[in-house]
């Protein structure tokens, strides 16, 4: 079990650098001549980024291997698969269209995803009783993979939105698009930030009154916001700034309001070192690199997406949920936060197609509805997950 654990996360991290080089090829082609065509970089590319995908996958069966069960079963698992069901998402469509400019962006998304999967616990350990059914294995990556796919909407639309707001101005749309390409410098720094006192294993501990009684908890990261009431026991670490409010309770809320705050203040700091390096705003300096991709081409991608994605995301996190939830506890739907959550985004997606195929809605609109429909996908993924109590919060 030990060789075969070591051998899969040897091959998870392979599988990221494989990603990151495909990543760069995949740059190279921005001086082709057309988006779509398949120069020798393109081929070098999409070749390489399938080599990573199956290198990936030779992750996640050693685990299943070592694990004893299919590896999805944690955020760490979930996150990590999430990211190959996006590569593989984008693979398909890559085959489909021929489009260079969709590996330039899908890739350090999925790249990003992973990274991130890695600040959660790695550890295998046995599944909980509600978990140990084979409805594990089909509810959860028929989901995931809906959710990949819907994904490559957003990347699509991101590279419409980004390509064609006019960038001469200040207006709404531009302020929008700088605040979404802010989020992803967020999600940036807080990998850096965390795996940064990863390394140098940073602890400090606090005890503090939680839910009635007094508790130990500890921190990964230096205290800006300690916990309510909190005494600091670790020697020579950073004093907290502020207290967390009173209302987080429970041992871990102060340290994700932390975790939020170094993340977002991490996020505007890279942010700001990027406008600095640019001297503008950071679409303004993407756009010319995607003046060759075509509007008509990256729109239908984005729609082609969600046509695919929806119905299998429909299956897997309604559908076959459904039935799991039946079986586990006797009804097929309690309003559990990750139920609520999964309903919002099926009706999100269908209003989606609904706007789209009858009122027309088109270009930009369709662009930004992907937008938003991807920032639905993450807050199921993590403020669902992480923050808010529920019968998925084993996750």
């Amino acid at each position: 079990m030990g060789d075969l654990s070591s051998l899969s996360s040897n091959l998870l991290y392979a599988a990221f650098f494989i990603y990151l080089l495909a990543t760069f090829f995949f740059a190279g082609t921005i001086r082709d001549k057309s988006s779509t065509k398949t120069g020798i970089a393109g081929k070098i590319a999409i070749t390489i980024t399938i080599i990573g995908f199956l290198t990936q996958l030779g992750y996640f069966f050693t685990r299943w291997g070592a694990a004893g069960h299919a590896p999805v079963s944690n955020l760490f698992e979930f996150t990590t698969f999430f990211g190959m069901m996006l590569v593989f998402a984008f693979i398909v469509m890559y085959f489909i269209y021929r489009l260079n400019i969709l590996g330039l962006i899908a890739l350090p998304i999925a790249l990003l995803i992973i990274a991130f999967a890695s600040m959660f616990p790695r550890e295998i350990s046995p599944l909980v009783p509600s978990l140990q059914s084979h409805w594990l294995y089909i509810h959860v990556t028929t989901a995931a993979l809906g959710q990949a796919i819907l994904s490559i909407s957003f990347v699509a639309g991101l590279i419409f939105l980004i390509r064609q707001i006019d960038q001469t101005k200040k207006s709404k749309q531009t302020f929008w698009l700088e605040f979404v390409l802010y989020m992803v410098t967020t999600t940036l720094a807080f990998i850096i930030i965390s795996s940064a006192f990863s390394a140098f294993n940073y602890e400090a501990n606090f005890e503090a009154p939680v839910e009635g009684q007094t508790a130990e908890v500890t921190y990964e990261m230096p205290a800006i916001a300690g916990p309510y009431n909190g005494e600091l026991l670790t020697a020579d670490v950073m004093s907290p700034l502020i207290q967390a409010p009173e209302w987080m309770r429970g041992v871990d809320a102060a340290i994700k309001f932390n975790t939020m705050i170094w993340s977002l203040l991490g996020g505007l700091i890279l942010y700001g070192l990027l406008r600095l390096l640019f001297r503008k705003r950071i679409g303004s300096a993407l756009q010319p690199l995607l003046k060759k991709a075509n509007p008509e081409i990256i729109d239908e991608v984005g729609y082609r997406a969600v046509a695919i994605g929806f119905p299998v995301f429909t299956l897997g996190a309604l559908i076959f949920a459904m039935i799991w939830a039946q079986q586990a506890w006797d009804r097929f739907w309690g309003w559990d936060p990750k139920e609520v959550w999964a309903l919002i985004t099926f009706f999100f997606y269908a209003a989606y197609l609904h706007l789209r195929l009858s009122r027309g809605w088109q270009g930009t609109k369709s662009a930004w509805l992907a937008v938003g429909g991807f920032a639905i996908i993450m807050f199921n993924l993590l403020a669902v997950n992480l923050i808010i109590s529920g019968l998925h919060s084993y996750a």
